[in-house]
């Protein structure tokens, strides 16, 4: 029982590691791979309806916890934005991420909206757990910000609004509206490490957006 605990542990914790950026191309993978989480994603979006931003009802066992993060990056809105906005830039900087599939790209409207699934592999007990989140991304080019639903075994329910703010000097601020929805005994464990996961990847890409890396 505890080992199975454990697991589930690790598996919410690659659950909070939630996307933060519009992917780019997808590593190579098998057709009949790519087609299963296309089926899976669709399952997760009809069953669980994640992109139903509602808090959860009183008696329902589950909880939200909500928080913000913010970092200023020395660069101009303008070369930010688009290097945040490429999903190929996090891979190596998210911890565990490993490819992204796109399931569905089109533009709604001014938006562009993706269906996409993240794939990540956690070190677990001499073992690795393959954890898939689904997830839309709704990106508002003008506005200069995204919003991003997923869902994630065990349940794990994430809903984001990044917004990139020009300052002066040619600076940008990026900040990262995250709310998480997880059973409420493991809620503020989804808090705490998707935050800790939000705010390390903003720090390695200002990093690489100041070195010129990006």
């Amino acid at each position: 029982m505890k080992k199975h605990l454990r697991l589930l542990a690790a598996q919410l914790f690659a659950a909070t590691l939630v996307l933060t950026a519009l992917p780019g191309p997808a590593h190579a993978a098998t057709p009949a791979d790519d087609a299963r989480l296309a089926a899976e994603w669709q399952a997760a979006w009809d069953t669980h309806r994640f992109h139903e931003n509602t808090p959860p009802a009183p008696d329902s066992g589950r909880s939200r916890a909500q928080d913000s993060i913010s970092i200023v990056i020395d660069a101009p809105i303008a070369r930010v934005f688009p290097a945040y906005l490429d999903f190929s830039n996090h891979i190596g900087k998210h911890s565990f991420l490993k490819r992204v599939v796109t399931h569905r790209d089109r533009f709604v409207g001014a938006e562009r909206h993706i269906d996409l699934t993240a794939v990540e592999e956690i070190p677990y007990e001499g073992t690795t757990v393959t954890v898939d989140t689904h997830a839309q991304q709704r990106v508002n080019y003008q506005g200069h910000y995204y919003e991003t639903d997923s869902w994630t075994f065990p349940g794990v329910v994430t809903h984001q609004r990044i917004v990139f703010t020009r300052l002066s000097g040619a600076r940008t601020e990026v900040t990262e509206y995250l709310t998480f929805e997880a059973d409420t005994s493991m809620i503020d464990f989804a808090l705490a490490n998707g935050v800790a996961s939000h705010r390390a990847t903003q720090t390695a890409l200002k990093q690489a957006i100041e070195n010129h890396d990006l």
